[in-house]
């Protein structure tokens, strides 16, 4: 047998792809929708990827499956668990198998065991693998999905708090409570592959270990340790981050089946003049913070491309919304594969840097100031401080007069603001207020001053919080 894991470190997603070296077939689990890494990795290894799977329909990235069942002919496994709800919708369009509680599938002599683990959502499935080429009659591993990563197991939040399901979280943590017992009574030798790690937003508290086992889990996952439902379902349940935008309609586009990926080259603009062909695009500058501080092109957004660029893409664009990227063309194609990801499609056109800087046309620009000028501009009222760190930072301490618009619902809340102040913005680091300083500046909000270090850089400096 053949195994292999893939990390996409901006979504923390994790997958893998197995392999029957004996009769050259491999399957993917959990696939990415961008799936040249195992079409890569099968063919160095001479195989044949004949099958994909998923634990469930997830929230937080766009579904590979699909495409590899047009590209390649796999065959897709697919949960048959939950109600009319939970159904896949695209299987017109695939070669397909309906698996649920007690199934068994095989992928060359692979054999998988599925288990219905619901809680995170109500079709979660995982798959128990027995390598039987290599003569093996026991176990060696599970693909739990989001239902148990290292350290924690998946929320079950999602549906009431992306998708408006009214009523589901307790439900959902009631379900968690009894797929773990099923869980604790796997032997505690197997090891245990998770869809996620540290970073994402489907849980609260996941390890930066990739594999565990069973056994490991058991003596110190927290939510294995806690034998009182009740008490299990308010821990569950307590502390969980906001979801962000996007989960939404990623449950919607995994659903209903994704668009296949379009891979056509999209115009490289030689004048600052071209971009009036398109009004009405969200113009996304991905250079880094500090660069777009100094300049950059009136109305243009900045989210940096770097490991959270993804999140909060998620969280600030809109998918009825075109997009001009302002960025290197040596990083078009990396910045596309991500936005695509999470089903970000509508890249239209980009625009270098040095042709906007050219045409003398990144005339706007923001301060960056220190947290003891910040105490200084806290006693004047013409400054409006604004926290856009998330609830759980904000309850931990905070400034005295700061006012809290978490970063992913700044552009909602907007009419909360006063009007004629000079808005300085404030998160942990700098890095998140960066973002929201640009989110301001292209709203109309001009005056905008950003605090360099953030909460971390005051309380370093020991000036007072409250808690």
């Amino acid at each position: 047998m053949l195994f292999r894991s893939f990390f996409d470190e901006q979504l923390a997603h994790m997958s893998y792809l197995v392999g029957c070296q004996r009769t050259g077939e491999a399957i993917v689990i959990d696939p990415a929708r961008d799936i040249e890494p195992y079409i890569r990795t099968a063919e160095k290894e001479g195989l044949t990827i004949t099958a994909a799977t998923e634990t469930h329909i997830h929230a937080d990235f766009v579904s590979g499956a699909k495409e590899l069942a047009k590209r390649c002919g796999a065959t897709l496994y697919l949960s048959d668990e939950g109600d009319e709800n939970w159904k896949y919708q695209y299987l017109d369009e695939v070669n397909y198998v309906l698996v649920k509680e007690g199934s068994v599938f095989s992928v060359g002599n692979v054999e998988f065991k599925v288990i219905h683990t619901p809680g995170h959502t109500p079709e979660s499935i995982s798959f128990i693998l027995t390598d039987k080429g290599g003569g093996a009659t026991k176990p060696m591993g599970i693909f739990t999905g989001d239902f148990v990563f290292v350290g924690d197991i998946g929320r079950p939040d999602l549906l009431e708090k992306a998708a408006g399901v009214v009523g589901t979280a307790d439900s959902g943590a009631r379900q968690m409570f009894q797929s773990l017992k099923k869980f604790k009574e796997l032997p505690d030798y197997l090891q245990v592959w998770p869809a996620h790690g540290a970073g994402s937003a489907c849980g609260k508290a996941l390890g930066a270990v990739p594999v565990s086992t069973i056994g490991y889990e058991k003596m110190t996952n927290w939510a294995l340790q806690i034998e009182n439902e009740e008490e299990f379902v308010s821990a569950l349940l307590a502390g969980q981050p906001e979801p962000p935008k996007y989960f939404a309609m990623m449950k919607k586009i995994n659903k209903i089946g994704p668009a296949y990926v379009n891979n056509e080259p999209v115009p490289v603009l030689a004048s600052v003049r071209t971009l009036e062909q398109y009004k009405g695009a969200v113009l996304l500058d991905v250079r880094p913070s500090a660069q777009f501080a100094k300049g950059h092109y009136k109305g243009s957004i900045n989210i940096p491309f770097n490991k959270s660029f993804t999140t909060w893409a998620g969280w600030l664009l809109r998918y009825d919304q075109d997009i001009v990227l302002i960025a290197e063309e040596k990083e078009i194609e990396s910045i596309r594969k991500s936005l695509a990801s999470i089903g970000f499609d509508r890249v239209v056109a980009v625009i270098e840097p040095s042709v906007l800087l050219a045409g003398e046309a990144m005339d706007e620009r923001y301060e960056e100031i220190d947290v003891h000028q910040l105490k200084q501009l806290l006693s004047e009222d013409d400054y409006y401080l604004i926290d856009v760190r998330n609830q759980a930072e904000w309850e931990e301490g905070r400034i005295e007069s700061a006012h809290h618009i978490m970063l992913g619902t700044l552009l909602d809340r907007l009419h909360e603001l006063p009007k004629g102040k000079t808005y300085v913005v404030q998160c942990r680091s700098g890095a998140r207020s960066a973002i929201a300083a640009s989110l301001l500046q292209a709203n109309g909000y001009t005056e905008v001053l950003n605090v360099k270090g953030g909460y971390l850089a005051w309380t370093k400096e020991k000036l007072p919080v409250v808690k």
